[in-house]
């Protein structure tokens, strides 16, 4: 089960299908809390998925059928966050995504806002940008600004 706090309304929502959600939802921005080590990861999902199908007999176009993710129990693509036991995990949407450009722009901006916060477990950003690169930067620029 997910949750999602309405903002509007002020109150917590549990999200236990697609329509649950709003119309036309494409995916959406989550974070799932571990309450035992107090870790976080945050990620997107997408809702469905494409696929193709042969064409029937007789005919050219290939078949497309849409069918819906593994979202109800995903546990984020992190090999530490799939670890994790369900049970002591809090799943929340922050965002509802209408379209893939949107849910690539708020997973980012939530997670460059969380990647340095003790328990974000999150070791990249766009595949750029590394924790321990930033870590090494950081202590770098401080060796440099001491003899400043």
């Amino acid at each position: 089960m997910w949750l999602y706090y309405n903002e509007i309304n002020h109150q917590m929502i549990d999200i236990n299908s697609i329509d649950d959600m709003p119309n036309e939802t494409v995916g959406f921005v989550y974070k799932i809390y571990n309450q035992e080590t107090r870790e976080f990861y945050i990620g997107k999902k997408i809702l469905l998925h494409k696929r193709t199908l042969p064409p029937l007999k007789g005919k050219k176009r290939r078949r497309v059928k849409h069918v819906e993710s593994n979202w109800k129990k995903y546990m984020g693509s992190s090999d530490i966050s799939k670890e994790w036991n369900p049970a002591v995990c809090i799943k929340t949407i922050e965002y509802f995504c209408f379209n893939k450009t949107m849910m690539s722009y708020y997973e980012n901006k939530e997670i460059f806002e969380n990647f340095e916060r003790e328990g974000c477990v999150n070791h990249n950003v766009l595949g750029k940008f590394y924790k321990e690169k930033i870590d090494k930067y950081a202590k770098d620029a401080e060796n440099k600004l001491k003899d400043y």
